[in-house]
């Protein structure tokens, strides 16, 4: 099914498991908070492999399959946003505390990996041999866009998702934290903590959002290697990203919107695929450009929110005393 061979596969399965492994432990053995600095750091670590595996893209597969990586690449870094989002308020829901917020996302990206790649060959697969699934996934990805656009936020009750119902139905949950430990031993009886609570929250979550990303990713290439690829590393990257961004989020409020519109976007190219296929390079292109023009717009009109929170912050600020 997959164009490239067997060994590309493994070297980049390999590498993956490497970087995760040095991840949990050596760089961050020592539990703590991830600052800003260091969230940034990671961040252009993770973006500069993917620059360099797309050169390798470009070297080995070709020109086209590289643009197919980078499309995907920003495709998936941006619908990831609003994943991070849903997170940064399900460890506030939670209360989770900084230093253990590393390991949940660390375990919560290693099992995302895991279940987007089953997804993706089943996406593919499914495609290969119903070719008439376009249709349904290119409509279903312009009712997500729309419904994103002019939809109302709704309130989160993690407490409800029925992964933790069915699974505190089968394993006692302690009533605290215990460290940053999922697992403990108790009187005799292993009981969950919190902290894997949270873990399954996140990993369903995802599995949400990848309804909506995989056939967005469909849309632009067929080739399980460059759709899975760029899934990883888009993950990898934004995971890196989200103690920076977790203080800044609500600032980039025109976001929602640029998803919407690249969400459509996609879906539409999806639908019209059989009678005109959009180029690569445009689709780039709009992709791009709509992300880019959602986060100048945030910053150009700030939400009243926004507006009132920095006016409250100055009033509250001391006058500097005249000499």
């Amino acid at each position: 099914m997959s164009e490239e061979p067997l060994w590309m596969w493994i070297a980049f399965c390999a590498f993956i498991v490497l970087m995760l492994w040095l991840d949990l432990t050596v760089f961050n053995k020592k539990q703590h908070t991830v600052s800003i600095r260091e969230s940034l750091g990671w961040t252009a670590f993770w973006i500069s492999l993917a620059a360099a595996f797309n050169v390798g893209v470009y070297y080995y597969l070709g020109s086209e399959k590289a643009l197919e990586f980078m499309t995907g690449y920003l495709i998936e870094e941006s619908l990831s946003i609003d994943n991070l989002f849903v997170i940064l308020l399900i460890f506030g829901y939670f209360k989770v505390k900084p230093e253990y917020q590393h390991k949940v996302l660390f375990w919560g990206i290693f099992g995302a990996l895991v279940m987007r790649m089953s997804l993706i060959i089943v996406g593919v697969s499914l495609l290969d041999k119903f070719h008439w699934l376009i249709y349904i996934f290119g409509g279903f990805l312009i009712f997500t866009g729309l419904k994103m656009a002019i939809g109302e936020e709704k309130e989160l009750h993690p407490e409800q998702n029925p992964v933790v119902r069915l699974f505190k139905l089968m394993m006692p949950v302690t009533s605290d934290y215990r460290e940053n430990k999922f697992f403990v031993m108790e009187n005799g009886r292993r009981f969950a903590t919190p902290l894997f609570i949270v873990v399954l929250i996140v990993e369903a979550t995802d599995l949400v959002f990848a309804v909506d990303s995989i056939p967005a990713i469909l849309a632009v290439s067929r080739d399980p290697f460059i759709v899975y690829t760029s899934n990883a590393f888009a993950i990898l990257g934004l995971r890196s990203l989200f103690f920076a961004l977790a203080g800044i989020m609500n600032i980039f409020h025109y976001i929602k919107y640029g998803l919407a519109v690249v969400l459509t976007f996609i879906g539409v190219k999806m639908v019209i695929m059989d009678w005109y296929k959009i180029p690569i390079q445009l689709s780039l292109l709009v992709v791009a450009g709509v992300l880019a023009a959602s986060v100048v717009l945030s910053l150009l009109y700030p939400k009243s929110e926004q507006l009132a929170e920095d006016a409250h912050a100055l009033e509250s600020d001391p006058a500097p005393e005249s000499e």
